[in-house]
C-alpha cells in the first residue's frame, strides 16, 4: 500500500517541476510567447494550490479509495491529453486538469497513509518515506525533465505519467482501503466555500506577481470564505475545531512559510544554472542530483532515527537554521563559479536542513485531527505548503523582475545574478523565521508505554515490553501475594468498568 501511495504522490509533485527545463523546447514547437509560456507551468500549480481545500473533503465524504481511483483517473488522462496537445491553450488546460487531479489526489495519498497507520513509530515511518518521496519527486523532476527533452520530446516528460498511472489504477483496486465515506446524514460538499477558496487563492497568487487590483479582490474573496466556513457551511471545508489546537494553526504557519521556500527555490536555481553558469538542460538536471540523493538519504534513514530520541520542533528549528544557511550562501552565486562553490556546498545545506524540518513539521499538522477531519487535516496541510509556494513564488519574481528577462553576454549574467542572488537571500530570512515560529511549536505528546502493549477487547491486558521499575515491581509483588493478580476476560464486568473504579 505504501509503495502505491508513494507511486501516486510522486506522480503530483514531480509534475510540478517536470516542465521547468523543457520550457524552450515547449515554446518553440507550440509558439508560446514570453507572456503565456509561464502558465505552462502557473496553470498546474494554481489550480492545485487552490483545490487542496476542496480535494481533502472529498476524501472524507465520499470514501477514500472512491476519490482516489476517479481523480488518479482524471490526472492520467489530462497527462495523456497535455502530451498530445498541439496548441499552447490545449496545453494550458490539460495542465490545469493534471492540477484538478492532483488537488484531490494529494491530500487523499496523505489520509489514506494516516488512517491505515495509527500513530506512533510504523506512521513516523511511513510519513517519512512518503515525505522523501515527495522532496525527490519536485527535486528529480528538473532531472527527469532534463534527460527526456533532450533524448526524447518535450512530450515525454507528460506522457510519462500515463503508464505510471495506469499501473497504480490497477493496483489501488487490490491494495486502496475503501473506506472513510461517510453515508446518509445528509452531509454535503461545501461547494460555496470551495469556489470562494480557490478563486480566492488563484487571485491572491496571481496578483501579488504585479496586479494589486487582483490581489486586493483575492483577499476579499478569502475574507468571504472565512465568512462562510464560520457561518453558513454545514459541512465546512476546515472546521473551526480544527484551527483550534496549536500544533495545527501555528504549524500549518510554519509549513506555508516553509513551502514559499523551498518551493521557489527550483525556479530561481534553474534560471541561476541556465542564465548565469550556462548549463544547458540536460546539465541543468544533472546538477540537481546531489538536492535528490541528500535529500532521500536525510528523510529515509536520519529523520526517524532522529525523532525516536529529540522532539520534533527542535528538528524543525534546526533544519531551519540549517537551510537559511545554505540560501544565503547560494545567494553569492556570480558567474564563473565552480560547481562546487555555486550549486554543490549550498546544495549540501539546503538538503540537509528541508529534510530535516519536513517530516517533523508533517507529523505536527496532521497529528490529533479527529479520524472524520483526517482528509481536512491533510489538505490544510497540503494546501498551506502549496499556496505558500505560489505566493512565495509570486512575491519573489516581482521583487526580481528588473533582473527576470534573459539576456546575452557576461553583463547581463552578472545582473542576473545579481536578481537570483536577492531571491535566494529573502528566502535566508524567511527561513530564519520559520526557525522562531517553530520554537513556540508544542512539545510532542508522548504516550505512555504500559498503552502500546494493551488488547483492543480489554485495556488491562497485555503490558509494555519496556522493563519495569522497582516501584512497579514492587506492587506487582504486593498483588501476587495478595492473590490479586490475575488477567481479565475481555468482556467481563471488570473489563467494562471504567478505568478509575478499578482498584
Amino acid at each position: 500500500m505504501l509503495a502505491l501511495l508513494c507511486a501516486a504522490q510522486f506522480m503530483v509533485v514531480l509534475d510540478v517541476s517536470v516542465v521547468n527545463v523543457a520550457l524552450p523546447s515547449i515554446q518553440h514547437a507550440l509558439g508560446f510567447d514570453a507572456r503565456h509560456l509561464a502558465w505552462v507551468g502557473n496553470a498546474y500549480a494554481l489550480s492545485f494550490g487552490a483545490l487542496l481545500l476542496l480535494g481533502a473533503r472529498l476524501a472524507d465524504l465520499y470514501g477514500h479509495r472512491r476519490v482516489f481511483t476517479a481523480d488518479l483517473a482524471l490526472f492520467t488522462a489530462a497527462s495523456l491529453a497535455g502530451g498530445l496537445a498541439d496548441a499552447p491553450g490545449a496545453l494550458i488546460a490539460a495542465r490545469a486538469g493534471q492540477g484538478v487531479g492532483a488537488a484531490v489526489l494529494a491530500p487523499a495519498t496523505l489520509t489514506i497513509l494516516t488512517s491505515a497507520f495509527a500513530e506512533g513509530p510504523r506512521r513516523t515511518r511511513a510519513i517519512a518515506v512518503w515525505t522523501a518521496v515527495s522532496l525527490a519527486g519536485g527535486t528529480a523532476g528538473n532531472l527527469i525533465g532534463g534527460a527526456l527533452t533532450e533524448y526524447l520530446s518535450w512530450r515525454a516528460i507528460l506522457l510519462i505519467n500515463v503508464p505510471i498511472g495506469l499501473a497504480c489504477l490497477a493496483a489501488a483496486r487490490v491494495l486502496a482501503p475503501g473506506g472513510g465515506g461517510r453515508s446518509g446524514g445528509g452531509r454535503r460538499l461545501d461547494v460555496l466555500g470551495a469556489v470562494l477558496a480557490s478563486a480566492g487563492l488563484g487571485a491572491l497568487a496571481y496578483g501579488l506577481s504585479g496586479a494589486p487590483a487582483v490581489a486586493l479582490a483575492g483577499a476579499v474573496l478569502l475574507a468571504l470564505f472565512a465568512l462562510v466556513e464560520v457561518r453558513v457551511a454545514r459541512v465546512p471545508l476546515i472546521p473551526l475545531s480544527l484551527l483550534r489546537p496549536r500544533a495545527i494553526w501555528l504549524g500549518n504557519t510554519v509549513m506555508l512559510l516553509a513551502g514559499a521556500c523551498l518551493n521557489p527555490m527550483w525556479y530561481f536555481l534553474t534560471l541561476s544554472l541556465q542564465n548565469v553558469l550556462g548549463y544547458g538542460p540536460l546539465q541543468t538536471g544533472l546538477a540537481f542530483l546531489p538536492h535528490t540523493v541528500l535529500t532521500m538519504l536525510v528523510g529515509l534513514r536520519v529523520v526517524p532515527w532522529l525523532m525516536r530520541r529529540a522532539d520534533d520542533r527542535v528538528l524543525i528549528v534546526a533544519g531551519a537554521l540549517i537551510g537559511a544557511a545554505g540560501f544565503w550562501w547560494q545567494s553569492r552565486i556570480a558567474p564563473g563559479q565552480d560547481y562546487l562553490t555555486a550549486i554543490g556546498g549550498p546544495a549540501v545545506l539546503i538538503s540537509l536542513g528541508g529534510g530535516l524540518l519536513s517530516t517533523p513539521l508533517t507529523v505536527t499538522v496532521t497529528s490529533g485531527a479527529a479520524p472524520a477531519d483526517a482528509g481536512a487535516a491533510s489538505g490544510l496541510a497540503n494546501t498551506a505548503k502549496q499556496v505558500g509556494g505560489a505566493l512565495g513564488l509570486a512575491v519573489l519574481v516581482a521583487l526580481t523582475a528588473g533582473q527576470a528577462g534573459v539576456g546575452g553576454g557576461p553583463a547581463a549574467a552578472h545582473v542576473l545574478a545579481a536578481g537570483y542572488g536577492r531571491a535566494f537571500a529573502v528566502l535566508a530570512v524567511v527561513l530564519a523565521a520559520v526557525a522562531l515560529l517553530a520554537a513556540a511549536l508544542p512539545r510532542r505528546r508522548t504516550r505512555r508505554p504500559w498503552r502500546a502493549g494493551r488488547s483492543a477487547a480489554c485495556p488491562l491486558i497485555g503490558r509494555s515490553s519496556a522493563p519495569a521499575g522497582p516501584r512497579v515491581r514492587r506492587s506487582a509483588g504486593r498483588r501476587a501475594a495478595a492473590g490479586r493478580r490475575r488477567t481479565p476476560r475481555p468482556g467481563s464486568a471488570e473489563c467494562a468498568a471504567p478505568r478509575n473504579a478499578r482498584g
